[in-house]
């Protein structure tokens, strides 16, 4: 292999070593000027030597060369990049090299994912269709007895061993496709919050209506296998969720969980709104009275979402606004907002007589402008006054800014168990088509608010307007306990039902929201890695710019063994992964759901944000119609431009895929195995297999990504006999070097062991814990990132980000390409781990100074070397960071 070695004064740079004495010298506080040469070895390392007297750079640049030659030939030799590119030169006569389509790749990625989403559309539908069905014909019994399945009471017995009210024996077994749940896919069952009494006549109403979607429940998931979590949320307060399951409770023997909470159910029951809470804080307001209003207002904020609007104004003498750099305007609901506006109400206190009128002149003009200058929602419009009552005039206002066509809504919170002025505060709501309630303790405050959001729904549910809602990323985790957390980033398809009975219509009543899940990993699926190359990859963000995935968004972080997810984890912007776009021309095309290309320079990091990477990227996107996301795909350019194809038998392919060294990517999808339960338990391996040799041939498998394996499988297929016979090689084997590995973009992966585990620095190295160097749904293994960035038959060295305490090893690796015509074509990485004893063992004998070197005019050490104590010399990456000293910790 040909090393590129060079030296020059661009290189180096000498100081004075001064005329020092030897007694000067033999100190570790050397106070004096050194000699600083830099050699650069290979392109990817620099050899910088530090010495306190003249040492020529030519003898520098002798120990990089050589260095760099064995370097090499290890590298080569234990790898066997020669021979494996030799391998594909061969085949180059029988492949095609396409040059990628982004807009043609991005179009059918984005009907894909509407075809899978619109599946949920449709399932969901029909849940709202069975539940209004159900509720039409089912009479309301205030003296109902009925036993549901309460899933916090399941399988629990009393003191004689009896089955508890609600509880009774429910199956429940363990399934791959929930998690590892233990979980009933036969039925549904019911929780209910703490805090609402499980046999409530309303509850055992709706229980017993509802009992009519567990036969929907079922249909949905057998027309459907990939659903997850199915759902109707009662405006009551109850949760049918199928498949059924045990629903444990905290460490206080408490469920907190009220489905009327969630985003999906809000979205679903209300349209966007654009909210101005207004609050007393007037002197009479001290106490219990401020503590239940800020509790009132926190609630108000939770029922509010990323499509809703809101500012917070207090008053007493004056108005003030809780947050002054939000004068006179509204500002987007998003979770930031949310939590900024609730750190800023726990600061308010009381003081002064309370004038609501002026108060309510702002909240007026507030919305007024907002809706002239077409800012908000652009939807409904509602005031939220909280107070312990109004005792001046204030009926002028509401003529002046809201009568006749009352087009802002007031609603009114009384707070306090004092009535003095209930009859002022109720006037207020019932005239101007609000709501009155009366706050007078903690506990009141989370169903008093929620009673808003079914005055907010009326208008929908009279003109039936059955609007599908799908919710930003959340971690499903918060639903369940942690017997449930996985941690999977989702989003949420939902739809409000209504009652469809006559004498009701025109009350316009809410019964609750239907809903599922639909895990984003599993979207991300159908834009497969393959397709976009080493570098490329896909995203997805919301009408509001978003992300709902991206491989740059890290929502979880470690707090001891626990992962946990990040504050805000589900409101960050695309500008904020994507910050080359610094007058956000993307981001603006990708919300207004535009569909088009552009391009960037941009700056990535590999190994975990220590190393970054120049790239010219391509952009394209487009809206995924029938929801309000856009998807967006990149591609590099470069070897990312290009995708190349081979084609073998099955039979022959097959041979070569079934060997020990080989491995396919776990995380990507060969063969969909989550359809059919048989399959579930089978890795992609398997999947691959038994689809290849007829023995399961319903499965539903990529032809294009598994004839691109089998091709890959048959021309590294001498790998294994390479390296193999270098380990039975009588001469032996050099002692440090530990795995040889290759990986191709069919995400075909083969490796060597040379060394036992027990003798292996790199324990963890291309284990299934090692993420960074495996293939993953988010991105390619880092080696082969880095190769093909690199030039092409050159060796890039580097050390991993790891733990350090049982040594380092450094990664070799060199990326091998197809060439047709003009066009190249990565095909693969290939490369060696070593331990660094063994770099530095190679180092320190090539940089020895000769012994015949004329040393009668000298008087220090000589003849020099890099080990000893005259010289300290350096070995460093292409990124800047240490590989070689003689102090470890230089790294």
């Amino acid at each position: 292999m040909q090393i590129a070695a060079a030296a020059g004064m661009n290189c180096w740079s000498q100081g004075n070593a001064g005329n020092a004495s030897k007694s000067d010298r033999s100190g570790p506080s050397r106070g004096r000027l050194m000699m600083l040469m830099w050699i650069i070895l290979f392109s990817s390392m620099c050899l910088m030597v530090d010495g306190q007297m003249k040492i020529s750079p030519e003898v520098v640049q002798q120990w990089a060369a050589s260095f760099g030659k064995e370097l090499s030939a290890l590298s080569a030799r234990y790898s066997g990049a020669k021979l494996l590119q030799k391998k594909y030169k061969e085949v180059e006569g029988v492949i095609k090299i396409e040059e990628v389509d982004g807009e043609e790749l991005v179009k059918k990625f984005a009907e894909e994912m509407e075809e899978m989403l619109g599946r949920k559309m449709k399932s969901v539908k029909r849940l709202a269709e069975s539940a209004e069905d159900a509720d039409l014909y089912h009479e309301y019994n205030e003296t109902l007895e009925f036993d549901y399945y309460n899933s916090l009471l399941i399988n629990t017995v009393d003191e004689d061993g009896n089955p508890v009210a609600l509880g009774g024996e429910f199956a429940l077994e363990e399934n791959e496709h929930f998690n590892k749940l233990r979980v009933s896919t036969e039925q549904s069952n019911i929780q209910v919050p703490t805090n609402v009494y499980n046999r409530d006549p309303d509850i055992l109403n709706g229980a017993y209506m509802t009992e009519a979607l567990n036969d929907v429940f079922v249909d949905n998931f057998q027309k459907d296998p990939t659903l997850t979590w199915q759902y109707f949320g009662s405006a009551t307060g109850f949760f049918r969720l199928y498949p059924g399951i045990q629903w444990i409770p905290d460490e206080n023997g408490v469920v907190t969980f009220d489905c009327r909470n969630r985003n999906w159910y809000i979205q679903a029951a209300t349209s966007p709104k654009d909210i101005v809470i207004v609050v007393d804080v007037s002197g009479s307001m001290k106490g219990l009275r401020l503590t239940i209003a800020k509790h009132t207002i926190n609630t108000i904020l939770d029922t509010l979402g990323e499509n809703d609007f809101v500012n917070i104004i207090a008053y007493s003498d004056y108005v003030r606004y809780v947050e002054p750099c939000f004068k006179g305007t509204l500002v987007q609901a998003d979770l930031d907002n949310r939590e900024h506006f609730k750190l800023l109400v726990e600061e308010l206190h009381v003081k002064g007589e309370g004038k609501v009128k002026i108060a309510m002149k702002e909240s007026f003009k507030i919305l007024n402008e907002a809706a002239a200058l077409g800012q908000g929602s652009l939807c409904n419009q509602a005031i939220m006054l909280i107070t312990d009552g109004a005792m001046e005039d204030y009926k002028d206002v509401f003529e002046e800014f809201n009568w006749p066509e009352r087009r802002v809504r007031v609603f009114t919170y009384l707070i306090g168990r004092e009535m003095t002025f209930a009859e002022n505060v109720k006037w207020i709501a019932c005239n101007n088509k609000g709501y009155y309630t009366h706050v007078s303790t903690l506990a009141d405050v989370q169903e008093n608010v929620m009673e808003y959001l079914h005055v907010l729904s009326r208008p929908m549910v009279i003109n039936h307007d059955h609007d599908i809602i799908w919710t930003e990323a959340y971690m499903d985790s918060v639903l369940f306990t942690t017997q449930a957390q996985s941690l999977l980033l989702m989003t949420s398809v939902a739809m409000p039902v209504f009652s469809k009975k006559k004498e009701t219509l025109s009350h316009g009543i809410l019964l609750g929201v239907v809903g599922t899940d639909v895990a984003l990993k599993e979207l991300m699926r159908l834009a497969p890695r393959y397709k976009l190359g080493v570098h490329g990859y896909a995203y997805l963000i919301t009408n509001n710019g978003y992300i709902l995935s991206h491989p740059d968004l890290r929502p979880l972080y470690k707090e001891g063994k626990k992962l946990k997810p990040k504050p805000n984890y589900n409101s960050v912007d695309l500008s904020e992964v994507e910050w080359e776009d610094t007058e956000e021309k993307l981001r603006t095309a990708m919300v207004k759901g535009e569909s088009g290309t552009m391009s960037l320079d941009v700056r990535t990091t590999v190994d975990k944000g220590r190393r970054v990477m120049f790239l010219k990227n391509d952009y394209f996107y487009t809206i995924i119609n029938e929801t309000p996301f856009t998807l967006g795909i990149v591609l590099t350019r470069g070897y990312g431009q290009y995708i190349f194809s081979g084609n073998v038998s099955v039979e022959e392919g097959l041979h070569d895929l079934l060997t020990p060294d080989l491995t396919i990517a776990s995380e990507w999808t060969y063969c969909e195995t989550d359809i059919d339960p048989d399959h579930r338990k089978l890795t992609q391996l398997q999947a691959v297999v038994k689809y290849l040799t007829g023995k399961e041939p319903d499965l539903d498998c990529d032809a294009q990504l598994l004839q691109q394996t089998l091709f890959d499988a048959v021309v590294t297929a001498p790998m294994e006999a390479y390296w193999t016979a270098l380990m039975l090689n009588s001469s032996g084997m050099d002692d440090g070097i530990e795995t040889a590995f290759l990986g191709t973009r069919s995400g075909l992966m083969r490796f060597q062991r040379y060394a036992g585990i027990e003798k292996r620095t790199g324990k963890s190295f291309l284990t299934t814990t090692d993420k960074e160097n495996m293939f993953t749904l988010d991105h390619f293994p880092l080696w082969y990132r880095r190769a093909t960035e690199y030039p092409t038959g050159k060796f890039l060295y580097y050390y991993p980000r790891q733990d350090t305490r049982a040594g380092r090893i450094v990664v070799s690796t060199t990326a091998v390409t197809v060439t047709v015509g003009k066009k190249t074509a990565i095909a693969g990485a290939i490369g060696v781990q070593m331990t660094l004893a063994i770099m530095e063992s190679k180092f320190w004998a090539v940089t020895v100074q000769p012994n015949d070197t004329d040393c009668s005019d000298v008087d220090w050490a000589c003849p020099l070397r890099c080990d000893g104590y005259e010289l300290e010399c350096y070995v460093i990456d292409n990124n800047g960071f240490v590989l070689i000293s003689k102090q470890r910790n230089d790294g």
